[in-house]
């Protein structure tokens, strides 16, 4: 399934963190059920990429950020945080970007609801 389009009505959405818990510029892992995510905060808007790089199927949160771009830390290759769409190589395959939502102060991530329900989210140390 590509979620670069992921349509938010087709997602089961999952309460992260408070607002505060994310200052601009920043960046928060996170786990629901088997997803591994990486949300962003980009001039006070939110991001959320799944935390593994199509390339080598390594973590791809804690590479540079430039702009909205993420850098893998591994070979360099580059994504766009808001859609996933993979933009240098050696990454030729896009990576999955989830709709996120502010909801009474409290960050929101939607995953496919398809995906296995009752989930258990937690912050990743």
């Amino acid at each position: 399934m590509k979620y670069t389009q992921l349509d938010p009505a087709a997602c089961e959405f999952y309460e992260i963190a408070a607002l505060d818990d994310l200052p601009n510029g920043e960046r928060l892992f996170v786990e629901i059920g088997e997803h591994f995510l990486v949300i962003f905060n980009i001039a006070g808007a939110f991001y959320a990429i799944e935390d593994n790089c199509s390339h080598e199927d390594e973590p791809l949160g804690e590479g540079e950020l430039q702009g909205y771009e993420i850098v893998c830390p591994w070979h360099g290759a580059r994504f766009d945080v808001r859609s996933g769409k993979a933009l240098t190589l050696p990454a030729v395959e896009d990576i999955p970007a989830y709709p996120v939502q502010v909801r009474d102060a409290q960050i929101w991530v939607g995953l496919p609801k398809d995906d296995e329900k009752d989930q258990e989210t937690r912050p990743q140390a």
